[in-house]
């Protein structure tokens, strides 16, 4: 431990698995208070057992939740200084002829509207902080969001467009000097729980492995461990003058073209 973070209040939504779960741990690890919200409670009851982050059911499409979220952040750290919003979803997608009208607004409430949501709540706490207004929030987008999947129109549209929620909420938080930063991360394909049951049901497992690792000029998976560590930097003081960028994780998958 570094204590990169000693002495900072983080909140992480979509924080029971995945990258939002190792970040819980990776933040902890460098001294930040964590509060995390997500909807499965027997995850998240064993989270906050494991390392004494703070647990709130909730999903970030519920607006009247937020109530009891930006509640819950005052009564148990009384300060905000970092927010990762991470929850997200696929389920349902489709390419542009086949997807339903109900996937579609259902995952636009939970990976746009949510992340708004967070947004905006974040910036009414981080303006609440006893010392000085100030914060870093971080957006997890995708690869996605720069290049699309042709079978998952949603998702692909949800995540392009965070770029721009948190360029546009940048730039109108550095004019009116609130202190606070936004930026997304990119990620490429991690080797996430998600990514290691894919590969392990495919008919080829072995074969599954080496077409994902190929998607990358690197040739391998990235780790959850190295989202964390970017994480961890974007939410330091190291990166006080960082804001408004998209910052690509992804092993060079979108630096060049597939193959060439």
């Amino acid at each position: 431990m570094t204590d990169r973070l000693k002495g900072k209040v983080a909140l992480i939504t979509g924080g029971t698995n995945g990258i939002g779960k190792a970040a819980v741990y990776g933040l902890i690890k460098e001294g930040a208070q964590v509060i995390f919200t997500g909807n499965n409670t027997v995850a998240g009851d064993e989270i906050a057992a494991d390392t004494g982050a703070h647990f709130i059911q909730h999903a970030v499409q519920d607006v009247d939740g937020w109530s009891d979220v930006k509640q819950a952040v005052r009564d148990h750290a009384g300060r905000l200084d970092i927010t990762f919003s991470n929850a997200g979803t696929n389920t349902g997608d489709s390419d542009i002829e086949s997807v339903e009208v109900e996937a579609w607004k259902n995952l636009l409430d939970v990976n746009l509207t949510g992340m708004m949501l967070a947004i905006k709540a974040s910036i009414e706490l981080m303006k609440e902080n006893p010392d000085q207004s100030g914060g870093s929030i971080i957006l997890n987008s995708s690869i996605n969001g720069i290049l699309a999947l042709a079978g998952d129109v949603t998702y692909s549209t949800t995540k392009g467009a965070l770029r721009l929620l948190a360029k546009s909420t940048a730039v109108h938080l550095a004019k009116t000097k609130t202190g606070i930063r936004c930026n997304t991360i990119h990620p490429g394909v991690i080797e996430t729980p998600l990514i290691q049951g894919a590969i392990s049901g495919a008919p080829d497992p072995e074969a599954a492995r080496s077409m994902l690792e190929g998607i990358a000029p690197m040739g391998r998976l990235g780790g959850m461990d190295e989202i964390v560590a970017l994480l961890i930097y974007l939410a330091s003081d190291d990166a006080r003058f960082v804001t408004g960028s998209e910052i690509v994780i992804d092993g060079g998958s979108t630096a060049g073209l597939p193959g060439v």
